[in-house]
């Protein structure tokens, strides 16, 4: 059963689990509030290298819709006249070992990760810079840029490096509000308190664009009448629901785990000459392989809005320290 099954599904199996691991899950989230309260309480200390430090984070596991808003935000960022730097962990990369500024150009994913490939190919003068030592990280950043903003995509959960400001992403009515591993939680929900900013809330909504299809030469296309859905993401069934809302018609899913590398040499001919829709975060992935050509890839993507945007450009404004 993947993890996700568990966590969200309906059969009396996934119910069963979760009950069954639900004294782990009070372990675990007593461990939780007890590392919290050391640094509370003062017996460890988050350190601060960078004058200004946004996190954009969320509470669970994945599929939140994360880096979508951190460019967003970028975009805030650079109306008011700041030079973003995005600090993203490159998740199951060489490059995630430490921390290191990332080059110039497009990233190969199997280097520096998927998702700072991805901004990358959306913000392709954003500078980037990879590695979980969010510390070093930071340090990094302030070194390149000392006037600059730190935007950490993720790392609301890195207790040693202090952020200044902190938005998260949580649904209003989740379905599974367990922590780990009875719910998709990475800490108890209601330590969303800790946030400066929840997200969707009674003054800001998150607002998605309807998806945006195009060719791998990013031409744009009708939408898809029959397709696969091939992806490697946190929350297939989120992408498969989004896609039908815009009138695709699927025939298939094939969903890998979550940053998976995408290279089985069989891949493709299992879909051979049909039409398979991917996200960015996929692309990145699937662009150097030689058999693209035995399906018609298109790709869907989207962006992300703060509304009402005047508003909230206002509201971060007032809150980036000097």
């Amino acid at each position: 059963m993947r993890i996700e099954n568990l966590w969200f599904g309906q059969g009396w199996r996934p119910h069963v689990g979760r009950l069954l691991l639900l004294p782990i899950t009070a372990l675990y989230s007593l461990a939780w509030q007890v590392y919290l309260v050391f640094y509370r309480l003062g017996f460890k200390k988050a350190l601060e290298p960078h004058p200004r430090v946004i996190c954009i984070g969320n509470l669970t596991a994945g599929g939140s819709g994360k880096t979508p808003v951190t460019l967003f935000v970028t975009d805030c960022l650079l109306k008011l006249g700041h030079q973003p730097i995005v600090s993203c962990s490159g998740y199951g990369s060489p490059a995630s070992e430490a921390a290191q500024m990332a080059p110039d150009g497009p990233l190969n994913p199997a280097e520096w990760g998927d998702e700072p490939s991805e901004l990358r190919d959306f913000r392709p003068a954003l500078p980037i810079v990879v590695g979980r030592r969010r510390v070093l990280a930071a340090e990094l950043a302030a070194k390149a840029n000392p006037n600059s903003v730190l935007v950490l995509d993720d790392g609301f959960q890195h207790l040693p490096l202090h952020k200044h400001l902190t938005i998260i992403l949580d649904a209003l009515n989740p379905a599974n509000k367990l922590p780990f591993p009875s719910g998709p939680y990475r800490e108890p929900r209601w330590n969303r308190s800790r946030a400066d900013l929840s997200l969707p809330n009674d003054q800001f909504q998150i607002v998605y664009s309807a998806p945006e299809f195009v060719d791998p030469q990013g031409t744009l296309l009708s939408i898809p009448a029959d397709a696969v859905v091939l992806t490697a993401i946190a929350r297939p069934d989120l992408f498969v629901e989004t896609l039908k809302a815009a009138g695709v018609t699927i025939t298939e899913v094939d969903s890998k785990p979550d940053h998976d590398p995408l290279n089985d040499p069989e891949l493709f001919s299992r879909h051979n000459g049909k039409v398979v829709i991917v996200t960015m975060k996929d692309w990145v992935k699937l662009r150097t392989r030689e058999d693209l050509n035995k399906s018609q890839i298109v790709i869907a993507r989207r962006q992300a809005t703060i509304e009402p945007k005047e508003e909230f450009i206002q509201w971060l404004k007032e809150r980036i320290p000097e």
